[in-house]
């Protein structure tokens, strides 16, 4: 869903673009997650689709995504390393991006998913793993990605 109002407000501009932004905000905030966890109060493998979907969009996280949905720790890997997108595992915009099923793990409280990026105007994918924490208290951020190899 978080997809499509992207696409939608890429495409309808100011107007679509602040309902989704007001989508994306009510979908993170502490107050939404408590109402979408499963009864222990950890995010679904569904939500955590939904969010790196929304998170990851057709071509990557936009300026915003990255400042307020990425964890402390991501974000300072992504500063040690200047000339490689840590979020997507590359140096420059795929053309297309798919995220896998979500697989979680209740005991280590992280969800995670494979990111398949399309690159170029041949067929050639490279695969990563995104990691997402369970706990349905704080809003959902990306907690880490583990860049592995290409196919």
């Amino acid at each position: 869903m978080l997809r499509t109002l992207r696409r939608s407000a890429a495409l309808a501009g100011g107007c679509a673009a602040a309902l989704g932004l007001g989508l994306i905000l009510a979908a993170g905030s502490p107050a939404a997650a408590s109402a979408q966890t499963d009864p222990n109060n950890r995010y679904t493998a569904e939500e955590i689709h939904h969010f790196l979907e929304g998170f990851y969009g057709n071509h990557g996280p936009t300026a915003w995504e990255r400042k307020h949905l990425v964890s402390a720790q991501l974000k300072e890997k992504a500063a040690q390393n200047p000339d490689f997108d840590v979020l997507l595992c590359a140096q420059n915009t795929p053309r297309d991006i798919e995220v896998g099923e979500v697989t979680t793990a209740q005991s280590a409280r992280v969800g995670w998913a494979t990111i398949t990026t399309t690159w170029g105007g041949e067929p050639r994918t490279a695969s990563f793993t995104a990691y997402v924490d369970l706990d349905g208290s704080k809003p959902m951020k990306l907690l880490d990605v583990y860049c592995g190899a290409e196919d």
